[in-house]
């Protein structure tokens, strides 16, 4: 190797720009406040349970009915809840959110195999699993809305649970992870590519 080159590869060495202590701290936290808004996503489904109007309780598989103030009697069959479209339309609401949690899984997936991918361009996999929970968020919230329309006239503010309340908060949690994995992703790619070898684009 020629005197030239020697120097060459030193000067790239000297001008590399060192990656950021706050970069991937702020996607570690990202990862992990999308893992926490999928737990309360699926502990929110799973019990069902999102409005109680009078002694009746609205749920996503089920409603119940109260008996004496005391004991619940539920049914799967919503058709008997007397409540126009809501054995259909539920079944819609229950499957955009069941849907939501499956991609909710992919979408994190890529977020964590990004990082300790050894490949040229990891960004592509962090992009793609921040846009698959930006999708999540929006069929979590259309889930929401879905349930929100077919009970319009049995929903109160104070009758809506703790699990209806869980979920809005992890949709818009997932929502904010999202948009904050595009944007840092964003920047870090610009980065990338207009300064390659740490060095500008022109030399």
């Amino acid at each position: 190797m020629t005197a030239l080159g020697v120097q060459a590869q030193k000067l790239l060495a000297q001008r590399r720009p060192r990656r950021s202590f706050f970069e991937p701290s702020i996607r570690a936290l990202i990862i992990f406040c999308a893992s926490l808004a999928m737990v309360l996503t699926s502990l929110s489904i799973c019990d069902g349970h999102w409005l109680l109007a009078d002694d009746r309780l609205f749920g996503l598989w089920h409603f119940c009915t109260t008996s004496n103030q005391a004991e619940l009697h539920c049914l799967r069959d919503l058709r008997q809840a007397h409540v126009p479209r809501l054995a259909s339309g539920m079944a819609v609401a229950h499957s955009v959110a069941t849907l939501a949690m499956v991609v909710a899984i992919f979408g994190l997936e890529l977020l964590m195999v990004s990082q300790v991918s050894e490949d040229a361009h990891p960004w592509h996999k962090w992009a793609m699993g921040s846009a698959l929970l930006l999708l999540v968020s929006i069929l979590s919230f259309g889930g929401l809305l879905s349930f929100l329309t077919l009970l319009r006239n049995e929903v109160t503010l104070m009758g809506l649970s703790l699990m209806f309340w869980s979920k809005f908060t992890a949709s818009f949690l997932i929502f904010l992870n999202a948009i904050s994995g595009l944007h840092i992703n964003s920047i870090s790619r610009t980065d990338s590519v207009t300064y390659p070898w740490g060095l500008p684009a022109k030399f």
